[in-house]
């Protein structure tokens, strides 16, 4: 999986940038087809900057997600809970709305 980060408006330290990749790489354990992930922190405002997340998965559209906070970190999390109730909402789609077989269904007396 690939992860890229990028800074709009400013820079991002070493430190900064490994904690953002560790973080980010935790959503592939909701959803494996996972393939990349996209992450921009735009440091404009330096006291709310935003972060935006667009993670790509096979056979599934584009999942987008913003978020402004106070901090980077405080940010991000509040992006990665979004993608992560976007990529389980899609899990639920592909998995739970499947009709009961005609072997299953309760018989009538």
């Amino acid at each position: 999986m690939q992860v890229n980060i990028s800074a709009r408006h400013g820079t991002l330290t070493a430190h900064d940038q490994e904690i953002i990749r560790e973080k980010s790489e935790k959503v592939r354990r909701l959803f494996d087809r996972v393939n990349s992930i996209e992450v921009t922190v735009d440091l404009q405002h330096q006291d709310e900057p935003h972060v935006e997340m667009n993670v790509s998965a096979e056979h599934s559209p584009d999942f987008v997600a913003s978020t402004a906070a106070q901090t980077v970190l405080a940010a991000l999390d509040g992006t990665i809970q979004k993608i992560e109730t976007q990529l389980r909402k899609h899990k639920e789609k592909l998995t739970g709305h499947k009709a009961a077989s005609v072997k299953h269904m309760p018989q009538a007396e």
